[in-house]
């Protein structure tokens, strides 16, 4: 049986950033505080917090010598001031990427345009944009565009997960109802990787391995682009989730995972299929 794994599965750049950064900063501080969880995986957030993060909800629950994390998420502007008044200590983990569709969006605004953001409602990423801007419209689905009055001017930018067959089917209705139309493509380049990676192995292994939280939205995503291709594709959040009845009278297995997997869970699912199918040859890198 041969494995082969997307070149670009697992951590994206931000969230290895913002990762790194929050275990440099508790072992720095002793512990750090952050507003919701770093990233949508369990594991990893328990290591965390074994590490000294502690995770609440309000910034007033934080304390004043206690370094505050801002998520590669995104914060809302209001936070952001109430931590300056404050005067905590803000570390910065925000992805640059997802701080450019909030310049991009404001832009967009004071071009005098409706903003639209394409995105999954309540998301955090979502949120934070949302708030960068004055009563901007969430659409998800193409359906939600439909729904829409026609209007003169508006501006639209996209959570930087979103799939790009979503995106486009949006923008096509938009085009119908919006006289003059601005569309920022803020799809961020690990994301349009990962899914053109997997569009392709789906097609070429007779079994698809998805590694990432069911809580996490890019994981999903993967695995909704890989089931359009190949009915034998499955999600799982670690090695124990494997099951060999999935690999009968199969030659070859594709894996990829979320931007929010960590690479030794990665690791240790590539071991435990290589024990299922008897492999005793190196995986393959997929690019």
């Amino acid at each position: 049986m041969k494995i082969l794994v997307a070149k670009d599965a697992g951590y994206c750049f931000g969230v290895r950033d913002a990762v790194n950064l929050a275990y440099d900063t508790a072992k720095d501080h002793g512990e750090v505080y952050m507003l919701g969880t770093i990233v949508h995986n369990e594991k990893v957030v328990e290591d965390l917090s074994k590490a000294g993060t502690k995770v609440v909800d309000k910034i007033d629950e934080v304390p004043k010598d206690i370094p505050i994390l801002f998520r590669a998420h995104g914060t809302a502007p209001t936070v952001w001031d109430k931590a300056k008044n404050k005067n905590l200590n803000i570390i910065d983990a925000t992805c640059p990427l997802v701080i450019e569709i909030h310049d991009e969006i404001k832009k967009l605004e004071a071009e005098g345009r409706r903003t639209i953001i394409i995105g999954d409602h309540g998301h955090d990423e979502v949120v934070g944009i949302a708030a960068q801007v004055e009563n901007p419209i969430i659409l998800a689905n193409v359906e939600e565009a439909k729904t829409l009055r026609k209007m003169k001017k508006a501006g639209v930018v996209s959570q930087s997960t979103q799939m790009i067959e979503n995106v486009q089917e949006i923008i096509n209705v938009l085009v119908e109802k919006v006289f003059d139309l601005r569309f920022v493509n803020t799809i961020c380049f690990p994301t349009r990787r990962n899914h053109e990676q997997i569009k392709e192995l789906a097609t070429k292994c007779e079994v698809m391995i998805v590694i990432g939280s069911f809580t996490s939205a890019n994981s999903k995503r993967l695995t909704q682009l890989a089931l359009e291709r190949n009915k034998r594709s499955y999600q799982l959040t670690n090695a124990d989730d494997l099951e060999k009845s999935w690999f009968e009278n199969c030659e070859t297995v594709g894996i990829s995972a979320g931007a929010s997997t960590p690479d030794d869970i990665i690791r240790s699912v590539v071991e435990k299929i290589k024990d299922i199918g008897h492999v005793s040859e190196e995986e393959i890198v997929y690019e």
